[in-house]
């Protein structure tokens, strides 16, 4: 895959012990697996649930009702069965692809099948490297089919269409509802002439959120010009704002236009604009009032149309309070309000986030190599923390992570990542976090031994954790564990869970 995604896969086989040896073999490269053995139940899932790959064995025990969406029943024999769930799945999903398994002399029904729209097929016995390559292929296919229709279609409900990388929105990898609903609010707000303050900690990345409003308003076409405030002394953001004329001060040799000329008819991102000097903000509020702006050493106005897009991490009512923020401006420029949630507070993200991180920084790292997989618990170490640079600390450790990989001297095609591989702050504060809450009933802390405790107790605490981490969420839960949702919800009522 161009980029290690975790697919929804569907499993169609009557032989328990041979579906488990597929799951397990897709789990570990990070896809979520739903299990079942007939014709009828995986009709009953194309029904209700959505699936990016179909994994199904040619030949099937057939019962007397198993039939397909299309009222097709597969033969006495069950010859048919996997062709039966294959036209189920164009009916009910065309977004899906659809994997055939089959034994040796069903080779040439098995090629018959891709006049009916199978993806490919593979014959048993696995080889699982081959079959995981295969799944990842399709669910590629799958991802670029989605990207290509602008986001659009069944795909968009799970699966693959959980990373938003529509349309405008080049960067932001989200799924969590918070993420969803601002994203929507960006959609909504861009195509209006509104300024926008855009607020949240550093590292959760506003000036994605600012280049966004600007692709999709009808100002895509002008520039979209950054500063900032921040990083310049009071002199210095001026002349960058607003330009000079020669002679203006020692070094002005030539007339200079600042960012508001530049950015005419664009949109200008004023990032840490909360740390901008008193004496600036009555400028600028000048200038937002008027769109006429003077250079430094001039009398002459010019005039400007420029969309303002303000980001800042501090409480500017605080500092209005404070007499440090003019409230004559915070008004100016709050036309439309924009809060990005801390990652801590959107875990479920964090999944999405390394394996998009992990595509690209291993472009860079060892540019052709297949991206690494992660195992679970190094994923479920980093979903654990809390980011305190949000997502810009995030990305910085996905690259530490390949870097200490590729140092232990290991094959760049066949990384895996895992906890030993977190740098030790991250790995420390994630131990810190990982005691029990089983009322002393169970092992504690870090160091505590695992031996002899009942398996039914460990999954119930594994799906407890994982619930609070995702703080309720249980599609997000169910991803975390590798499991599909329904089999969480009902392991939640086999355990007494909620």
């Amino acid at each position: 895959m161009s980029e290690q995604l975790r697919a929804q896969v569907l499993i169609v086989e009557d032989d328990a012990d041979h579906a488990d040896v597929m799951a397990e073999a897709l789990r570990k490269f990070g896809h979520v697996c739903t299990i079942v053995g007939g014709v009828e139940r995986a009709v009953d899932e194309l029904k209700h649930g959505t699936f990016d790959v179909l994994v199904t064995d040619l030949r099937m025990p057939a019962s007397a009702g198993a039939a397909g969406a299309d009222g097709s029943k597969a033969a006495a024999d069950g010859g048919d069965a996997g062709l039966v769930v294959l036209r189920s799945a164009r009916k009910l999903q065309p977004q899906a692809e659809t994997i055939m398994v089959t034994a040796h002399g069903d080779v040439p029904t098995a090629r018959a099948a891709f006049k009916e729209g199978a993806y490919d097929f593979i014959e048993k016995p696995l080889d699982l490297a081959v079959f995981r390559t295969l799944v990842n292929r399709a669910a590629d296919t799958v991802l670029l089919r989605h990207e290509a229709a602008g986001g659009t279609g069944a795909a968009s409900g799970a699966g693959l269409g959980d990373l938003v990388q529509h349309e405008g929105f080049e960067g932001i990898v989200a799924g969590s509802e918070p993420m969803r609903r601002i994203l929507r609010t960006v959609k909504s707000v861009a195509n209006t002439s509104l300024p926008v303050l855009i607020r949240g900690e550093s590292g959760t990345g506003k000036e994605l959120i600012a280049q966004a409003v600007h692709r999709l308003s009808p100002r895509a076409k002008g520039r979209f010009v950054a500063i900032n405030c921040a990083a310049e002394t009071q002199t210095l953001l001026e002349d960058q704002l607003f330009g000079h004329v020669r002679g203006a001060f020692t070094g002005a040799e030539k007339d200079r236009e600042g960012v508001f000329e530049f950015a005419n008819n664009g949109t200008l991102f004023l990032d840490e604009i909360g740390d901008m000097p008193l004496p600036m903000q009555a400028k600028l509020l000048r200038v937002l009032e008027t769109g006429q702006v003077v250079r430094v050493g001039s009398n002459d106005p010019r005039q400007t149309d420029v969309r303002i897009v303000s980001a800042t991490n501090k409480d500017l009512q605080g500092m209005i309070a404070r007499g440090e923020f003019r409230e004559d401006l915070f008004f100016r420029i709050k036309g439309a309000e924009v809060l990005l949630p801390p990652l801590r507070d959107r875990r479920e993200d964090v999944p999405r986030i390394v394996n998009h991180a992990l595509a690209k920084a291993m472009s860079r790292v060892s540019p052709g190599a297949p991206v690494p997989s992660i195992t679970d618990a190094a994923m479920m170490r980093l979903a654990a923390y809390a980011w305190p640079g949000n997502v810009r600390e995030l990305l910085n450790v996905v690259q530490n992570l390949i870097v200490a990989a590729i140092g232990e001297g290991g094959d760049v095609n066949s990384m895996t990542l895992d906890v030993r591989h977190i740098p030790d702050d991250v790995r420390a504060a994630g131990d810190e976090g990982a005691g029990d809450d089983d009322g002393g009933q169970g092992p504690s802390g870090p160091g505590a031994s695992l031996a002899g405790t009942p398996l039914e107790q460990l999954e119930k605490r594994a799906i407890r954790e994982t619930l609070r981490l995702a703080a309720g969420n249980r599609e997000a839960a169910a991803k975390l564990l590798g499991i599909g949702e329904r089999t969480l919800y009902r392991k939640l009522k086999e355990y007494g869970l909620r």
